[in-house]
C-alpha cells in the first residue's frame, strides 16, 4: 500500500513515477464477480477550504439497488491540489471510507477518471490498484483525449475516447439532453465492458446510480436537488 500512496514530499517527479509504476499494474480484462452481487459508489469533496477531505462510500445491493451501507471519513487533506496528481490527494480518505464498509464491493464506480488520464493512472485506477478491487471511472468532465465521432443524443449511445491512436474510454450519453460521461477502466474492468456496465446500474439520473449517491454525500447536497450536468465538456485542469 505504500507504494500505492507515498508519503507527500513535495516532489511531483517521484509521483510521476509512482504514476507510470501503478499504470503498469492497471488490468484491462474483466475480472470481477459474475455475477455482481454489490457494488459501491465513492466520491470525494472538501470542507474546510480544501482542509479536510471528506469521502463518501455507498454500498448497493447489484439486483435491486437498495443502498446496504453509506459512509463518510474526513481526513486532515495530506497534499495541496495538483494537476495531474490528484488521485494523491483524495485516496487516504478513499481507503479510510472503504474499510468502513461492513464488506468489499464486487464492483467500485468512482467518481473520476479510471485511465482517461494522461499517464493513465486516474483516480479509479489508482484505487482499483491500490485495493484490488474491479473499478470504473465516471467522470463529467474529459481530462485528456479526444472523442472519436460525434455521440448520438439516445440514451446509452457511446462513442471512443482517444488519445493518439490509443483509446482510453468513452464517451457515453446516459441521459438525453444531457452532456455525456466520461468512462473509463480503472482495474479489472475490460474497455468493452465499462460503458455497458455503467448503463446496467443508470436509471432516470445523468449519473449511474451509485456514484450519483456518492456525490450527493460527499458534497453534502440536498437529497431533494436535482442532478444537472456541466455546462463544459472539457476539464483540462484536474486528474
Amino acid at each position: 500500500m505504500s507504494n500505492a500512496l507515498p508519503d507527500w514530499t513535495g516532489d511531483t517527479a517521484a509521483l510521476r513515477a509512482v504514476q507510470d509504476d501503478l499504470a503498469q499494474r492497471v488490468s484491462l480484462r474483466d475480472d470481477f464477480a459474475k455475477p455482481l452481487r454489490t457494488i459501491a459508489g465513492f466520491d470525494v469533496g472538501f470542507e474546510e477550504d480544501g482542509a479536510i477531505t471528506r469521502a463518501a462510500a455507498v454500498l448497493l445491493d447489484a439486483d435491486t439497488l437498495d443502498v446496504i451501507d453509506q459512509r463518510v471519513a474526513r481526513l486532515p487533506t495530506r497534499m495541496p491540489y495538483i494537476p495531474g496528481f490528484l488521485s494523491f490527494r483524495e485516496l487516504p480518505a478513499l481507503l479510510e471510507v472503504l474499510a468502513m464498509l461492513p464488506a468489499a464491493p464486487d464492483l467500485a464506480f468512482i467518481d473520476g477518471h479510471g485511465i482517461a488520464h494522461p499517464r493513465r493512472l486516474g483516480i479509479a485506477a489508482h484505487f482499483g490498484v491500490a485495493t484490488g478491487l474491479p473499478s470504473i471511472g465516471v467522470a463529467k468532465k474529459i481530462l485528456t483525449g479526444e472523442p472519436r465521432m460525434a455521440l448520438h443524443e439516445m440514451r446509452g449511445a457511446f462513442t471512443p475516447l482517444r488519445r493518439g491512436k490509443e483509446q482510453i474510454g468513452w464517451l457515453l450519453r446516459s441521459k438525453p439532453g444531457c452532456l455525456p460521461l466520461i468512462v473509463s477502466p480503472g482495474h479489472r474492468v475490460a474497455m468493452p465492458s465499462a460503458p455497458e456496465l455503467v448503463m446496467r446500474f443508470t436509471g432516470k439520473y445523468r449519473l449511474p446510480e451509485p456514484t450519483r449517491l456518492a456525490d450527493r454525500l460527499a458534497s453534502r447536497r440536498d437529497p431533494g436537488m436535482r442532478d444537472a450536468g456541466s455546462a463544459d465538456l472539457f476539464d483540462r485542469g484536474t486528474g
